[in-house]
């Protein structure tokens, strides 16, 4: 998934940015890591007063509602992107067409 973010931003695909990018990575390198030192995970909900398995459950949880508010913005802005082109277009149809009429 890094890597395929880093290619995505490199090519300038889909809408990405680089607080996309940062934000892939945030998610991922943190995934990343917790894969290779599980015991982390322990020092992290140790640090949070949460004990036991616990923090597996609310990390795979915050992890899942994050990269659905993820995928929610994405589609807010690529919907954003098409009512802009769809109003650009109207605006100049609309000019178009009162030119002509005021040329008659």
């Amino acid at each position: 998934m890094i890597g395929f973010g880093f290619e995505q931003y490199l090519k300038g695909g889909k809408g990405q940015t680089i607080l996309k990018l940062l934000v892939r990575l945030v998610v991922w390198g943190g995934m990343l890591i917790i894969t290779i030192f599980p015991r982390t995970t322990y020092d992290i909900a140790r640090l949070l007063g949460v004990e036991g398995n616990v923090n597996a459950v609310m990390m795979i949880a915050f992890l899942l509602v994050f990269l659905l508010i993820f995928k929610i913005l994405s589609v807010i802005e690529r919907i954003e992107h098409q009512i802009t082109l769809l109003t650009r277009d109207q605006a100049l149809h609309q000019i178009r067409k009162d030119e002509r009429v005021g040329k008659s």
